[in-house]
């Protein structure tokens, strides 16, 4: 009776320990199954507001495709990192003090890379203010080129020689910022020098109608074309007129051509400097 009664306990005991084991099992596999299905739904949703911003900027010419592919960045890891709480928060494990943790480890990661979170720094307010833009001619920290890329710690710049330039952005926000290409027009600006034999008002004429034949010629404003300056060897037109920012350049090197040209067929003669040596005897 008695080997009955602890066969009985034993028996009991053994399928009681199966209960808590397989109740164990499933509540582990079904937190980890949950865990899972919110990871995947937070990659998922992540995913979808980081297409949606950028297309909202690129679906609009007028705003900024590079800003909404920072918004976007921002969101989808801001996402990512609440999933990742909450998930965290299934298993029974206390945020808090992760956070706290995390806290603590970015100051100290703070300290350690300052001039690269100052570029990162940088990088946000240029997002964020716009002073330049891909594809515009800007001069950043002392260099001239064509804006290629613009990230969180440099930007990426193209020289007349398509050389390829990096500037980090703390020299860039830190420094004068030049945008040759933000304004639709640009005043291009020449000094032509003639004789003092040379009929002035015949070199107005010539210089004036060169000048303002050509299609890039911006009738208004009114260019300005007059005497500015009697020098010592030449009476100087200074001539300025408007022009479309996209052809300044060659704008600006083919009216020096043409105004020559246009001065030796009229038969104005363009001075340059002479010295004059005299042998004076005793």
């Amino acid at each position: 009776m008695l080997e009955q009664i602890l066969t009985y306990e034993i028996y009991q005991d053994k399928t009681l320990g199966d209960v808590l084991t397989l109740e164990f099992l499933l509540g582990v596999g079904g937190s980890v199954l949950g865990a899972i299905l919110m990871l995947l739904a937070g990659l998922l949703v992540s995913r979808w507001a980081s297409r949606r911003i950028r297309a909202v900027g690129l679906r609009y010419e007028a705003l900024d495709s590079t800003l909404f592919n920072f918004l976007a960045n921002i969101v989808r890891y801001a996402i990512l990192a609440f999933t990742i709480l909450f998930v965290l928060n299934t298993f029974g494990i206390q945020t808090t003090s992760i956070v706290a943790l995390i806290g603590a480890a970015g100051l100290a990661i703070g300290l350690a890379l300052q001039g690269t979170l100052s570029n990162v720094a940088a990088g946000v307010m240029i997002v964020l203010f716009r002073p330049f833009k891909i594809g515009d001619f800007v001069e950043l920290a002392g260099v001239s080129g064509t804006v290629k890329d613009i990230t969180l710690n440099f930007t990426e710049l193209a020289n007349l020689s398509n050389v390829q330039i990096i500037v980090p952005n703390a020299q860039v926000w830190g420094n004068i910022i030049t945008n040759y290409s933000t304004n639709g027009t640009r005043r291009a600006e020449w000094t032509f020098g003639v004789s003092y034999d040379a009929d002035l008002k015949l070199t107005e004429e010539v210089i004036r109608k060169t000048i303002m034949s050509d299609a890039r010629s911006m009738v208004e404003p009114e260019p300005f074309i007059q005497v500015n300056n009697l020098g010592d060897f030449s009476v100087d037109f200074l001539v300025r007129v408007w022009v479309p920012s996209s052809a300044y350049f060659q704008y600006q090197a083919d009216m020096k051509r043409y105004v020559k040209e246009a001065l030796d067929t009229a038969g104005v003669e363009i001075p340059f400097p002479t010295r004059t040596l005299r042998n004076i005897k005793e």
